[in-house]
């Protein structure tokens, strides 16, 4: 049995350890911890197990766990630099996104990570998704001109979230896992044009100070250029999209996260297939349109239990090789991230630094 320990026992640990509760033959939960005793504490009642800390570094020698979860803000990474004394005990550790918002910091952790040769993960659970090897088999498949990536919702309610400052903005906390979905299906970014708005939301919360909305170009290494349009300004579902569309010269995927993949102009499926929908092309009078609807795969996966379980699995073996994003490949979704920003505030594009 693994003994886990959670670092931040907030929103996004909770998530962690509703995964946790479950792998009843694979770990012991042992320690929890928060800067809040109550939120640790409650913690501990739900798991039915551990011990609740306010200091991480007390929990570490107390409990000398075999792996840690590090579930914190974004503007928290760095803060005594937990990744760097986990590094230093050499303990595998799953932190989540974004894992820094400082590029110079996430470098530092990387490669200690790499001196140590240490397991690692970071929170893009879309990756695990079963949708994700349709997309990666259709972007192999059909060379992609275009991509466009949409995401709007609204107004997480935690007091980081609103200070850009503090979250690095939508763009960095939410939309980065669309922007590493599309490094991990078509290759690397070489270079982002982007603008930023404000004012379009009415009666923002107090201590409201980030971007309503932000729009990106992006360049890739293969040519093919993405547009990204993301905002907090929705209030209801009629507003609100999360989407990715993948354009070739014959045909095009539409990616919902989560939830269904839709190829059009592509033949039907062999009988049988759990595929559904058939699709044609037609032409006429100089235009093509689609047409009997689109080839659609379903989303069949709880991804975010099975990232947590892969990690796991990865520390009891030893192997990190099914690991989907280890810690240096996250730094460099992070740059493509912060490349964004910087274009904001300097008005130019900006060349994605992948080193």
């Amino acid at each position: 049995m693994l003994k886990v320990c959670v670092i931040g026992c907030g929103g996004i640990g909770g998530y962690h350890l509703s995964h946790l509760v479950q792998y009843t033959d694979l770990v012991e939960l042992v320690g929890f911890c928060d800067l809040v005793l109550s939120r640790a504490e409650d913690f501990v009642r739900k798991a039915g197990s551990g011990k609740a800390y306010t200091n991480f570094t007390a929990m570490l020698d107390e409990q000398n766990p075999d792996a840690v979860f590090v579930c914190i803000p974004p503007i928290s990474h760095g803060e005594g630099f937990i990744e760097l004394e986990l590094v230093s005990r050499g303990i595998p550790f799953f932190v989540e996104k974004p894992v820094t918002l400082n590029l110079f910091i996430a470098r530092r952790i990387r490669d200690a990570i790499a001196a140590k040769n240490l397991i690692t993960a970071v929170g893009f659970q879309l990756r695990y998704d079963n949708l994700v090897d349709t997309v990666q088999a259709y972007t192999k498949a059909n060379r992609i001109g275009t991509m466009n990536v949409t995401r709007i919702g609204g107004i997480p309610g935690v007091w980081w979230w609103l200070d850009k400052a503090a979250c690095g903005g939508q763009i960095v906390e939410q939309t980065i896992h669309q922007l590493d979905m599309m490094r991990y299906v078509c290759g690397e970014p070489e270079s982002v044009f982007s603008y930023n708005a404000r004012g379009f939301i009415e009666n923002p919360p107090a201590g409201y100070k980030t971007d309503d909305y932000s729009a990106t170009v992006v360049r890739f290494a293969s040519g093919a250029l993405a547009t990204i349009t993301t905002g907090c300004f929705a209030t209801g579902g009629g507003a609100a999209d999360n989407k990715m569309t993948f354009n070739s010269v014959d045909s095009r995927l539409d990616f919902y996260p989560a939830q269904k993949a839709l190829i059009y102009g592509k033949a039907p499926v062999a009988e049988g297939s759990d595929v559904k929908g058939t699709q044609s092309i037609i032409s006429g009078d100089g235009s093509l349109k689609s047409a009997d609807g689109a080839l659609e795969y379903e989303s069949r996966v709880d991804y975010g239990l099975l990232c947590d379980r892969t990690f796991l699995e990865a520390v009891a073996s030893g192997d990190g090789s099914k690991i989907r994003s280890p810690y240096a490949d996250a730094v460099r979704t992070l740059a493509f991230t912060l490349a964004c920003n910087e274009s904001m505030d300097t008005g130019r594009p900006v060349k994605v630094d992948l080193t």
